[in-house]
């Protein structure tokens, strides 16, 4: 099979710039970098590339790969998680573009990336500007982190091996052997070999674990939770998975088990069921089947809510309050929303107007629109359970606005008394303050899926 261009599918800390480097020192062979990190093309800072800037490759993604391929050659790119899902589709559907997938320990992986945003150094060319630092172990962040691999790393197995294709799969330990490296290049089906490897950039953190962390006996726990036959499969050929097993949540001594849905008062449920017993969270594979073999008949259960309430929850928490940095930059720079400072005052009539251009990129995100993956609190809740429906069906599906009857009734199933159900938080603004026709439209425009599946009815009639 001849190629005409690659990709190098991979994550943050894996040792793609290394990889990248090398490749680089081949004759013919041009590596791109990160053409379509939604922060910036190709390179840190860099917001233009082949005539294109950041709004013309939202707009038309593929014109850009088109472009690059233009140039003859072996062209490439590194692509991660998190980059356009558009052109993971095209590339994954083209048999001409060959597929690298580089792979690394994720636990190394994840405290390498600790390290980098700790110290702000995300390459190093010079060994006397090295920036060390012990950073704090977080065990449910390194779960989410090995949660993400997992599904990036099986999703494109998945499609290369449904669509009859090949990849090279590359481990981060593999770098350094140059034999591997000229395998490679064989792969790709270039004719220049490499004398020696990349001398520029230097390995940063090169110390055990152990001396990485100030808490290493937070990562032992995090290891013993994590099913193994999982851990050790990132680069395997299981199927793709549609519930995150650590998120559900089960009475330890009771046949029930919350499955939540982003946005729709998971805390608060979580608050009400430890009210009736001790929990059991961040489930793994094996302890969820030894938790499900104790309680035979269990009930699953999620929580509806109201897509123009869910995404107005979302847009306070997640982007407003700067916890999707990815994104705000995004909506930022290709789509001219003015966000301001996450700590700046924000007055009703901004925030409306904030709110109303969110809701406008929801829908075209979630019609595969934009340079950007739908993220979980702002999935539409008919892919969610459906999603769910892959692993286990909820038996029961509430509904926010009549949530405390709905968990009255599951208490009554239970044999025991409902405890209280907490009050909702206080939005910056309520709903009520500023909802018109406009606002209630682009709603329905962007969750068209969940009106119709659900018989939602516009949020001023609820």
């Amino acid at each position: 099979m001849s190629f005409h261009s690659f990709v190098m599918f991979a994550a943050m800390r894996t040792g793609s710039n290394f990889l990248e480097a090398n490749l680089n020192a081949l004759p013919g062979v041009a590596c791109h970098g990160e053409l379509f990190n939604p922060a910036f093309i190709g390179r840190l800072n860099r917001f233009e590339a082949f005539g294109m800037d950041m709004p013309a490759r939202a707009a038309d993604p593929l014109r850009m790969l088109a472009l690059m391929r233009a140039e003859g050659g072996m062209p490439g790119f590194r692509q991660f998680q998190d980059h356009d899902p558009r052109v993971t589709e095209a590339v994954l559907d083209d048999p001409g573009c060959a597929k690298i997938i580089l792979t690394r320990n994720p636990l190394e992986s994840y405290v390498s990336l600790l390290i980098a945003r700790q110290t702000d150094q995300w390459k190093l060319t010079h060994a006397k500007k090295l920036r060390s630092s012990r950073v704090h172990f977080d065990p449910e962040g390194f779960e989410a982190h090995l949660d993400e691999l997992q599904e990036f790393y099986r999703y494109l197995n998945r499609r290369i091996q449904l669509s009859g294709q090949a990849a090279f799969h590359i481990d981060y330990a593999d770098l350094q052997d140059i034999d591997v490296l000229n395998g490679l290049a064989r792969f790709l089906g270039v004719e220049g070999r490499l004398d020696g490897l990349d001398g520029k950039l230097k390995k940063q953190n090169p110390d055990p674990i152990s001396e990485k962390v100030e808490n290493p006996e937070a990562v032992e726990v995090a290891l013993a939770r994590v099913d193994r036959f999982d851990f050790s499969a990132i680069p395997n050929f299981e199927p793709r998975r549609g519930l995150a097993i650590p998120s559900l949540v089960a009475l330890r001594d009771m046949p029930l088990v919350f499955m939540p849905m982003q946005g729709a008062s998971e805390q608060r449920v979580t608050d009400w069921m430890a009210g009736i017993g001790d929990l059991h969270e961040r489930f793994d594979w094996r302890s969820f089947r030894r938790w499900r073999h104790g309680n035979p008949g269990y009930v699953g259960f999620t929580v509806l809510r109201h897509p123009l309430a869910r995404a107005h929850d979302g847009f306070c928490r997640h982007i407003l309050a700067g916890r999707f940095p990815d994104i705000r930059r995004a909506l930022v720079k290709s789509y001219g929303l003015p966000l301001l400072d996450p700590e700046a005052p924000l007055g009703i009539e901004a925030h409306r107007d904030l709110f109303l251009g969110f809701l406008t990129f929801l829908k075209l995100n979630l019609s595969g629109q934009t340079g950007l993956r739908v993220a979980a609190p702002f999935a539409s809740q008919m892919e969610t359970v459906q999603g769910m429906g892959t692993f286990r069906a909820p038996d029961m599906i509430l509904r926010h606005d009549r949530l405390e009857t709905g968990l009255t009734h599951l208490a009554a199933e239970l044999g025991v008394d409902a405890p209280p159900l907490a009050p909702e938080e206080d939005a910056l603004f309520p709903l009520s303050a500023f909802v018109d026709d406009e606002i209630e439209a682009a709603a329905r425009d962007a969750y068209r899926r969940d009106y119709d599946a659900f018989a939602f009815a516009d949020w001023r009639e609820g």
